[in-house]
């Protein structure tokens, strides 16, 4: 099974898929992913350092794939597309939590 296929239905279940992150002053984070969705017409990749400690740091990276299937992270360029990208990541939340509070209520 490829890596993709772990994500196509929304948000990883936690501590399941983590990939290395390399941040411009060349720290390297190891990050869970949280979800590859869409926005606009590219995909993107939504994560969070596994040693975060609870104050909910997200990176956003548009998310590829090469032609031997390998993901490929790369920055998201201007100030509008991340605004784009980040909307739409906070939609697939709001997504989540209502779907969990309509879960419970069913129990």
């Amino acid at each position: 099974m490829d890596d993709k296929n772990l994500f196509e239905n929304g948000i990883v279940e936690e501590g399941n898929v983590s990939v290395s992150i390399t941040l411009e002053d060349d720290t390297v984070l190891e990050c869970v992913v949280l979800n590859i969705f869409s926005a606009g017409d590219r995909e993107y990749i939504a994560v969070m350092p596994e040693d975060d400690n609870d104050e909910g740091t997200v990176y956003l990276y548009r998310y590829s794939e090469t032609k031997e299937g390998q993901p490929e992270l790369t920055n998201i360029e201007t100030d509008e597309e991340y605004e784009i990208v980040a909307e739409a990541f906070d939609e697939l939340l709001d997504e989540e939590e209502f779907e969990e509070l309509f879960d419970e209520d069913d129990l």
